[in-house]
């Protein structure tokens, strides 16, 4: 059996890296990541998930690509933060940022 993504909805449907690659596309358009990387990405995804069990939530999902994605363009990140936790507004990015920088400073 596969994986199976459990929606915030309640609703479940199999695991489709095709939708990880899609939203990280989304996210990295006109920046220098090629698409073997993106593939990646979504291979890597799938096969943390699947080390994770049978069914794995959308968040956890969203939260492995993010992590990801801050490793390789932190502008893809934060494009895909805005849609994955739903910004508002300016203040939302600003917030996001202050978290970025303070995760890549060095502890001290």
């Amino acid at each position: 059996m596969g994986i199976v993504v459990a929606k915030s909805d309640g609703r479940t449907e199999p695991f489709d890296p095709a939708k990880i690659a899609a939203g990280v596309r989304a996210a990295t358009k006109g920046r220098e990541i090629d698409e073997a990387e993106i593939e990646q990405l979504a291979l890597d995804v799938e096969d943390e998930m699947r080390s994770e069990g049978g069914e794995v939530s959308s968040s956890r999902i969203g939260l492995a690509v993010l992590e990801r994605l801050r490793a390789c363009d932190e502008v893809a990140y934060v494009r895909f933060a805005s849609v994955y936790k739903h910004f508002d507004g300016a203040a939302d990015f600003a917030t996001e940022l202050a978290l970025l920088r303070k995760s890549d400073s060095p502890p001290g």
